[in-house]
């Protein structure tokens, strides 16, 4: 199809040039868990470089020499030193778009820790020092001066977006927005001309005012897998319910109701100070040949393995520990971030 402006913004599940990762570092947020939380970041990086290449932004040199030895065995990542406040690189990174020329281009959005929760001025800023580097090659990058983070898109490849209007109608993000406003930048950025917008969902943990990563996702452009709760005592239970009845009412650019699969619900867990945590299997990311899935240490990472796996034929299903990333609130799907061919 022709996208609107001329710009098409890729599915996950497209060619991908390069993924990302901004490594965790001492003196964030990690604390005692930073250990841990590298181990979770060493399988990631490890399961990335089987299929296509990698490029990390690190805190200092010894940390690149360090993680050049560690990683060497499983290929060659292009590290960067970088400076960084934390390692949520699908907020902070570039977003890929399509020029009408077939080229991909990335855009910089202004990033403020999710509505000023965090510090968040050198992860603002890594997107373009990294571009600096020569990181990006001869991608050319472009600088929009409005807050968007990439956790709160969702896409089809072919014109359609979804996202959650309890993120980016926020007041701590663009003020005075609505969503009028987003459809017309969503055109214009992205050559977007469908916005499916959720007003319901919730997962108690999630700082970030809902991102549609964690709620729904496209595997192929009529089929949404997405986050359900089958525990009628449950606290999200009637929340997620009628974000469900919304994916029911929505429609694909056929015209057809989408394919709908509930995700298995994985059991609470609660961090040391008794804070529910945002688990979630809808935190996958697609690559080139592969899908890695965040798992929790329970029974249903079996269920959500058997799921997804039939869904993504030819792709290699890698299970990533992702315990020490929700610790801090995200998956393994905000961990990272791709670059399209």
């Amino acid at each position: 199809m022709q996208a609107v402006h001329g710009r098409r913004l890729p599915a996950e599940w497209e060619m991908q040039r390069v993924a990302l990762l901004t490594w965790p570092h001492a003196g964030g947020d990690w604390g005692d868990n930073l250990a841990e939380v590298e181990q979770t970041f060493l399988r990631m990086a490890e399961a990335i470089l089987g299929h296509q290449p990698l490029v990390i932004a690190c805190s200092d040199q010894p940390a690149r020499q360090r993680l050049q030895s560690q990683l060497a065995p499983h290929g060659a990542p292009d590290i960067h030193v970088v400076p960084s406040n934390d390692i949520w690189v699908r907020d902070h990174g570039p977003i890929t778009v399509v020029g009408r020329d077939g080229r991909p281009r990335l855009l910089d959005f202004k990033f403020n820790g999710w509505g000023g929760k965090y510090p968040a001025e050198k992860d603002d800023r890594l997107t373009r020092h990294l571009h600096a580097t020569g990181a990006f090659g001869d991608l050319p990058l472009e600088s929009v001066p409005w807050i968007l983070e990439g956790g709160s898109l969702e896409t089809d490849g072919r014109g359609t977006l979804l996202t959650t209007s309890s993120c980016l109608l926020t007041d701590t993000r663009n003020p005075g927005t609505d969503k009028g406003w987003w459809e017309d930048r969503f055109a214009e950025w992205f050559g977007i001309d469908r916005v499916l917008w959720l007003d319901h969902g919730h997962l108690e943990g999630d700082d970030t005012d809902g991102h549609v990563d964690m709620l729904a996702r496209f595997v192929n452009p009529e089929t949404i897998v997405y986050t359900a709760c089958d525990d009628p005592d449950d606290p999200h239970y009637d929340s997620l319910a009628r974000m469900a009845d919304q994916l029911r009412a929505f429609r694909s650019r056929s015209g057809k109701p989408y394919h709908l699969i509930p995700l298995p619900w994985p059991s609470a867990h609660h961090d040391e100070t008794g804070e529910r945590l945002p688990l979630s299997y809808a935190n996958f990311l697609v690559i080139n040949g592969a899908v890695l899935l965040p798992c929790y240490a329970q029974p249903q990472d079996q269920a959500a393995e058997n799921l997804l796996a039939p869904l993504f034929p030819g792709r290699e299903l890698h299970r990533i520990p992702a315990l020490p990333l929700i610790r801090q609130h995200g998956s393994v799907h905000c961990a990272t971030q791709q670059i399209v061919r």
